[in-house]
């Protein structure tokens, strides 16, 4: 039977739990409203990912923090409720541990999808995924740093070594990563604005370059960046990095006699940039494969054939490369109609096709130059072979003789003019003599 002094404490730690109650219930109401508002006011949508991820975790810190304000008035024994004082602390530690978490990954997908569009430059999205697994494992050192610490075990070593070291070390880590994810989002535009347009060179054109490059130097600041603050790191570990360089300098040394193939492919990159062969989204042919360009890095170029099949071609066994999009794309085609056609009427429809072809208002933007006749090509076996030429934006040279030959054919079909076929004449020895 509760004595009155206790049943007044029990009502008084459970009107600090309602108070607290209320207190996170009013929490979500308001963080909805101010969702709302700021969600009208921006369009990044960072204030929706910081909202959404501290929405459930801070109410269930406060109603946390309210079960451990409840616990010292009530009439309990005193180890009972030491223990669950002790318990409510660590929950509100684990709890606030997960905020920070929740908070850090999701700034981390939101970078990701919206920063970088889905296209994460250089290693950005290695060294993102790298950061959510440091950001989980610095958790759980740091939830059982808690656990231990409030169960009075003895921790003084460590957290002697964490005051010494640990904040370096967080701070080169931080430091490292704020380099990457900056080299990421700001040198693309900046070489994208530093890069001159060569005379006749399109917008495209100047696009494709600056991703090529761009993705090149973003991963080489960031390599520096990474291996920079992996050196630093090992130094305030007290780990002995001058015998590491002295063995990578050996160990180098032996693999550069093994690994010439791989110099070749890394100096036949660079030459590839520098001369600007070819760039990320060009249609090449390079080491007898032909395909769409998906990356180039200073070690090899990876193509994707129409078959999508993906090629991946070192860049050192490239001795020739056909770029079939550079700067603008050549319709190439020949027509065969039979021997029993008058010539100049048909090159008169067929440029006349071309012509209207290229004032087609779908078609126009496609196409530079109207496709028109150039020569009578070739006596062949069974007809006649016009060639055919005109110029298009790049890679949409395809595009536009699909449909050129579609047009071709329908007016060919309505002017009468025949589109061969092989034809064979057989002779059975000397023609019969004639009956009288």
């Amino acid at each position: 039977m509760l004595s009155g002094e206790d049943l007044r404490q029990l009502i008084f730690s459970l009107l600090i739990f309602a108070v607290f109650l209320v207190l996170a219930f009013l929490f979500r109401l308001f963080l909805k409203k101010i969702a709302r508002k700021f969600a009208q006011k921006t369009a990044i949508g960072l204030d929706d990912v910081i909202i959404s991820a501290l929405k459930k975790p801070v109410t269930t810190l406060i109603v946390l923090a309210g079960l451990y304000l409840a616990i010292p008035p009530l009439p309990l024994e005193e180890t009972l409720s030491s223990y669950l004082s002790k318990g409510l602390s660590v929950a509100l530690s684990l709890m606030g541990i997960y905020i920070v978490v929740a908070l850090a990954n999701a700034l981390n997908r939101w970078y990701a999808d919206v920063v970088c569009q889905r296209k994460e430059p250089g290693i950005t999205g290695q060294v993102l995924r790298l950061a959510r697994l440091v950001t989980i494992a610095a958790a759980l050192v740091a939830a059982v740093l808690v656990i231990l610490g409030t169960f009075d075990i003895v921790l003084t070593p460590v957290t002697d070594w964490l005051a010494e070291h640990g904040w370096r070390i967080a701070l080169v880590v931080g430091i490292s990563l704020v380099i990457v994810l900056v080299a990421g989002r700001f040198i693309p535009p900046l070489v994208a604005a530093s890069l001159a347009r060569h005379p006749g060179e399109s917008k495209e054109e100047v696009r494709k370059r600056a991703n090529t490059l761009s993705g090149v130097l973003v991963s080489f600041v960031q390599i520096v960046a990474l291996l920079a603050a992996t050196f630093t790191v090992l130094s305030e570990l007290k780990i002995d990095i001058t015998s590491i360089l002295a063995g990578a300098g050996v160990a180098g040394i032996a693999i550069g006699f093994g690994a010439q193939s791989l110099i070749r492919d890394y100096l036949g990159g660079l030459f590839i940039l520098l001369e600007d062969q070819y760039h990320v989204g060009d249609v090449v042919k390079i080491a007898g494969i032909g395909g769409l360009v998906e990356e180039i890095n200073l070690r090899r170029t990876v193509l994707r054939d129409l078959d999508g099949i993906v090629h991946v071609v070192p860049n050192g066994e490239i001795r020739v490369s056909s770029n079939y999009t550079k700067e603008w794309s050549r319709v190439n085609l020949n027509i065969s109609v039979a021997y029993g056609e008058n010539l100049d009427r048909v090159i008169a429809v067929i440029n006349l096709v071309g012509k209207e072809l290229a004032d087609d208002p779908q078609w126009k933007p496609l196409i530079l130059k109207a496709p028109q006749v150039l020569r009578v090509d070739d006596l062949g076996a069974s007809g006649i072979d016009i060639k055919i030429l005109g110029d298009t934006i790049p890679i949409r040279q395809w595009d536009v003789m699909g449909e050129l030959r579609k047009r071709l054919k329908d007016t060919f079909d309505k002017e009468g003019i025949e589109i061969p076929w092989p034809h064979t004449k057989v002779y059975f020895g000397n023609s019969p003599p004639p009956t009288g």
